[in-house]
């Protein structure tokens, strides 16, 4: 356990956050990629946070970040978030008008508790962009491809194209 503590307070508060930036600024996002993990850094401290863990993937940011009891995990990812569009809008942006407002990433995010498998966290994030990567050389198949469909317990499963037509249906 790492040594956190308030003035009554011992703790260890990990979260694994998962978030994106919106679709019109991913091209944006790839040019500035880069720079991001410091921005984070910094702005995680000015809440008494730290990034225990990161990676900047091509389309969406993971991030292991211990935050103190005292903040609420939405409260920091929505600074950490607001104040990152805000710095990279006056920084590398048009400087012609005033980007207070400006909007970078996608509205929302996911998060989960890391408790006893924070080493596991830990090896995802880090092994995240490899088996992306793995991924994407799958897909380069034909998209006529058919995945071969083995029954369980006498029932057929479902291919990955059929999940997606019930959820659109």
């Amino acid at each position: 356990m790492d040594d956190y503590s308030l003035s009554h307070t011992a703790w260890e508060c990990k979260y694994h956050v998962v978030f994106i930036p919106k679709c019109s600024r991913r091209t944006l996002y790839a040019q500035l990629r880069p720079h991001l993990g410091e921005v984070f850094k910094r702005l995680a401290m000015q809440k008494e946070s730290r990034i225990e863990e990161g990676h900047l993937m091509s389309d969406h940011v993971h991030m292991m970040i211990a935050i103190p009891p005292k903040y609420a995990v939405s409260q920091v990812i929505g600074f950490i978030k607001g104040k990152c569009a805000i710095h990279l809008a006056r920084v590398y942006g048009e400087r012609k008008r005033n980007f207070v407002g400006q909007h970078f990433w996608a509205r929302g995010y996911y998060v989960s508790t890391v408790g006893r498998d924070e080493a596991v966290v830990q090896e995802y994030i880090r092994k995240q962009e490899q088996e992306d990567e793995r991924l994407d050389q799958l897909k380069m198949g034909p998209l006529t491809a058919t995945v071969p469909v083995a029954p369980i317990n006498g029932a057929a499963l479902a291919t990955p194209h059929s999940r997606f037509e019930r959820l659109t249906s």
